[in-house]
């Protein structure tokens, strides 16, 4: 019988391997060079440091601007 610690370790480890799947899977995929909300080209630093940003450095600021103001 499994107690409540090798209940958590299992759900931990689960949680864990989901996010390290949706992280490879963003790695992976192709990205496009323009920011989807200003058209402007991504630089290159970014694409190389985030290969899944889909957004340049100044939208993704105002992304997560909004997103704590909806809090």
């Amino acid at each position: 019988m499994a107690d409540n610690a090798d209940r958590a370790a299992v759900t931990i480890q689960q949680s864990l391997e989901a996010t390290l799947a949706r992280r490879a899977k963003l790695a992976t995929q192709a990205t496009n060079s323009e920011c989807d909300d200003c058209g402007y080209e991504i630089p290159a630093e970014r694409r190389e440091a985030a290969p899944w940003a889909a957004t340049c450095i100044e939208c993704q600021g105002i992304r997560e601007q909004k997103a704590r103001q909806g809090r």
